[in-house]
């Protein structure tokens, strides 16, 4: 294929790493950098555009994989980025947008164990998560409701990744499994999670299988989760998680192509169950492989830590 200068930037592959503060960006970015990527933190929007101008005119001419981190820091800059993602696109370049989120009571609990200032806390003040008392943390979790409000309309274009129960070492994977991802068609994402610990932010769909026999309470099994063969064949063997599970699997196959039409890069059906070991588990991973055939499809058990 002849890449002259009418289409300069067709094979630019360009990741946007957004979302709030201390939701884990920096983390985010360093397993990009890991991946191979070229990384840049807090680029204002506005010079992104001659920013991959000059990556263009890199004397090596070698096309490099590029992951910018923005944020409430550039505030001012947010409204012009929407647009300019969208003619990027449209000049070639592959754009993939993630939004990292999570619970307030995670964030303030984050901000108050590394004793970090909240961007949106007044200069030369003390910190909004050390003033002492219910002020203090009725200040932070203001400044954190502000920022969700500042984000809001980015938020809503990105792929979503809620990380508030999440180790370091989960979101890295994480992250490594959404840029290896294809970029094309619409990505499934199959995620369990513990009802006890929250329904994932990022979740588009949400399934319960609470009502479902429990492993849990089978000799033998409790210790074990649903990858495991034994746990696999007893539930199995249940016929109403088999009816639950061919109900999940027809209700997809029917929507899917609407979703797929709506641009959606990634859909991410959460699963959830008591403790997030068992049938969550087991649903995640029987219906990835339902439709595993469709595309790509990616599987995350969020109790299970970075396995």
């Amino acid at each position: 294929m002849n890449h002259n200068a009418a289409s300069p930037v067709a094979e630019r592959e360009l990741v946007l790493v957004t979302g709030i503060s201390g939701s884990g960006k920096s983390v985010a970015l360093h397993a990009l950098e890991d991946a191979g990527f070229y990384c840049v933190d807090n680029l204002p929007p506005e010079l992104l555009p001659e920013f991959l101008k000059l990556e263009r005119a890199r004397a090596d001419r070698a096309v490099r994989r590029l992951a910018i981190a923005v944020d409430v820091r550039s505030a001012a800059s947010l409204p012009h980025l929407l647009p300019l993602l969208d003619r990027l696109r449209e000049a070639g370049v592959q754009v993939r947008s993630v939004f990292l989120d999570a619970s307030t009571e995670a964030l303030v609990r984050r901000f108050s164990e590394t004793r970090r200032r909240h961007p949106l806390g007044k200069d030369g003040a003390e910190p909004l998560e050390r003033r002492a008392g219910q002020h203090g943390h009725r200040a932070l979790t203001e400044a954190i409701e502000l920022e969700r409000e500042l984000l809001a309309d980015l938020r809503e274009v990105c792929t979503v990744l809620d990380t508030s129960q999440l180790r370091p070492a989960q979101l890295r994977e994480w992250m490594r499994q959404l840029v290896q991802a294809s970029g094309g068609a619409l990505t499934l994402v199959f995620e369990s999670f513990a009802f006890k610990y929250g329904v994932p932010l990022d979740a588009d769909l949400v399934f319960d299988v609470r009502v479902l026999p429990n492993p849990h309470y089978m000799p033998g099994l409790q210790t074990l989760d649903g990858r495991n063969p034994a746990v696999a064949s007893y539930l199995a063997q249940q016929p109403e998680v088999g009816e639950m599970l061919g109900q999940i699997e027809a209700f997809l196959a029917r929507w899917l192509p609407d979703f797929e039409r709506d641009q959606r890069a990634y859909l991410t059906v959460a699963i959830g169950c008591t403790g997030g070991q068992h049938r969550s588990v087991y649903f995640a991973e029987q219906l990835a492989q339902r439709f595993q055939a469709r595309g790509a499809t990616l599987v995350r058990h969020r109790e299970l830590g970075a396995s």
